[in-house]
């Protein structure tokens, strides 16, 4: 059940990032036969590697945070049995998010320098002072030292040494993304803020109720991480409105947000993406009103809703890097 689920997971993140770059323009183009450039395949890879390495950094924030927070340590500070096996899954993954952000680090260079892999070589030091490659390199170190810290984490204190590390490797992307380029001065700071708030709480939402479903069943652990989904819904509510409005422009026109939903492919993403949210908020809705109260006398109701639950994140995954591609 646990590995049909971990792959419907990959499986409908990735059916909706196809979809949604071919309907709203971020699909990578074929280049005239007279020029030159990195090719199809590797423009593909660009967000299939961004894809893998959100997953894996989601999954591996999720399997820290509940080492952390949702489950119960031993005497003396140590992991409990696990904790121990939520750290070492979370080893294995930061290692997956390491290595898919070497690809995308090589995929990205080559179609922003707008040359074959093959001559990229050449083009190393131009490649080093593109800002978004530099924020990769430092994701892929950061990850790399992440899944050694986490492969001889024994100790609560050492996992939450890890989960600063996820944070921190977390955020270089995001520094470089939409909100750092199109806007300056303090727009652009309060939509790089907003999107770093953004993704904190997309990744314990997203991966605390996947790290939930793996490791436990307690009902304690189950309260816990329902406090924090709700501070995480309130946050990814919030910092999503503020970021699609700075972004389309909503600030300057009162009916620009609107507008731009519906005119623009960037636009149709984010209200494909609010209706996802909504979806989500149902449903943590339905899980306090019906299915918590009755846990103890129907626990399947809540764990399949759970299911449901996240494969609808794996959607708005999905979305979220089919955005970092669109104009």
């Amino acid at each position: 059940m646990k590995k049909a689920l971990s792959a419907g997971f990959v499986a409908a993140g990735t059916v909706v990032l196809m979809v949604a770059l071919l309907a709203a323009g971020g699909a990578p183009e074929s280049l005239p036969a007279s020029l030159s450039g990195p090719g199809q395949p590797v423009s593909w890879a660009v967000p299939v590697l961004r894809l893998v390495a959100d997953v894996a950094a989601i999954a591996c924030g999720g399997a820290v945070l509940a080492a952390v927070v949702l489950m119960r340590a031993d005497e003396g500070g140590n992991l409990g049995k696990q904790g121990l096996r939520a750290c070492q899954d979370a080893a294995i993954l930061a290692a997956v998010w390491a290595v898919a952000s070497i690809g995308g680090l090589v995929a990205t260079a080559s179609v922003i320098l707008g040359v074959p892999l093959s001559h990229l070589p050449e083009h190393a030091e131009l490649a080093g002072s593109v800002s978004q490659v530099r924020a990769l390199a430092a994701a892929v170190v950061l990850t790399a030292v992440l899944a050694v810290v986490l492969s001889g984490c024994r100790t609560v204190a050492t996992a939450r040494v890890a989960l600063g590390l996820t944070a921190a490797a977390l955020v270089g992307p995001l520094l470089t993304g939409h909100g750092a380029i199109e806007r300056t001065g303090f727009w652009s700071v309060l939509a790089t803020s907003s999107l770093v708030l953004h993704v904190f709480a997309a990744v314990a939402w997203i991966g605390g109720l996947g790290a939930l479903l793996r490791y436990t069943r307690e009902r304690a652990a189950i309260e816990r991480f329902s406090r924090l989904a709700l501070s995480c819904a309130i946050t990814i509510g919030v910092t999503g409105l503020l970021t699609a409005e700075i972004h389309l422009g909503g600030r300057d026109d009162g009916w620009g947000l609107i507008s731009q939903w519906v005119t623009t492919g960037y636009g149709a993403l984010v209200f494909a993406k609010a209706v996802a949210f909504a979806i989500l908020v149902c449903i943590g809705w339905w899980h306090r009103q019906s299915t918590l109260p009755a846990l103890a006398d129907r626990p399947t109701a809540f764990w399949r809703l759970a299911a449901v639950e996240l494969l609808v994140m794996a959607g708005t995954v999905g979305l979220a890097v089919a955005l970092s591609r669109t104009p």
